[in-house]
């Protein structure tokens, strides 16, 4: 008999057994150019009760970005599709190039699951204290996914102890998304980084391009948006 596929997320051993969940948050990035008022734009999400958060794009006087999500992905097709297609939105010109959409997924060692998976991405992205975000997608090279768990692991540890510093330091919160198959140019993550200024961001980002990971094992990043919140939705509870 053949095994039957698993496709939930694994975390971390609690209460003598692992946590397991086939639930996933799912987000996307839109950009936005022709925008000469932001307060219409965030009048119109906060009265249709969008979970998401508005940002001003710093490269473009007139473009903002839109992040939202939901543990559906039958809301950006439906919802939020009929919503962007009605006044103010539809009144903006679309900017595709920038678009990002990932899942949260799990590495198997989370102490809280459904937190990590759920919960714990819009807290970061809707604390009024970090308001900054730099969003890119990335894709490794094929040659990294053929190196063996035993080399792979040192190369994952190099670059995520520089996230861990950041993050400690209080400068940079990381939102990581994977996006197999679901990214027009056939990215493999989404990265967004979040704080309360952007020059640590940049930091973070110059900091990891020395990694063996960043030097040797990416093919593309970018392109990246560069945005300061505008207007953030309330958190959820749940």
């Amino acid at each position: 008999m053949e095994e039957r596929l698993d496709l939930r997320e694994k975390g971390g051993i609690h209460h003598g057994e692992r946590q397991v969940s086939d639930t996933r948050l799912f987000m996307q990035l839109l950009a936005y150019g022709g925008g000469t008022d932001v307060r219409p734009l965030a009048e119109a999400l906060q009265a249709a009760g969008l979970p998401s958060v508005l940002y001003a794009d710093v490269n473009d006087p007139r473009g903002v970005g839109l992040l939202t999500w939901n543990t559906n992905p039958d809301f950006f097709a439906t919802a939020l599709r009929e919503f962007l297609l009605r006044p103010p939105f539809a009144a903006l010109t679309a900017k595709p190039e920038y678009t990002m959409f990932g899942r949260t997924y799990a590495l198997g060692h989370e102490p809280n699951l459904e937190d990590w998976l759920v919960h714990r991405t819009p807290r970061v992205v809707t604390n009024p204290a970090s308001p900054w975000g730099v969003w890119y997608p990335l894709r490794r090279l094929g040659a990294f996914s053929a190196l063996p768990p035993s080399e792979q692991g040192p190369i994952l540890s190099e670059h995520g102890k520089i996230g861990h510093q950041f993050g400690e330091a209080g400068y940079a919160q990381d939102v990581r998304l994977a996006c197999f198959g679901i990214d027009k140019n056939d990215s493999d993550f989404v990265i967004g980084l979040i704080g309360g200024e952007l020059f640590p961001l940049s930091a973070c980002v110059q900091a990891m391009r020395k990694t063996r990971q960043t030097s040797q094992f990416i093919q593309a990043m970018g392109p990246f948006f560069i945005g300061r919140a505008a207007w953030q939705g309330p958190l959820q509870k749940g």
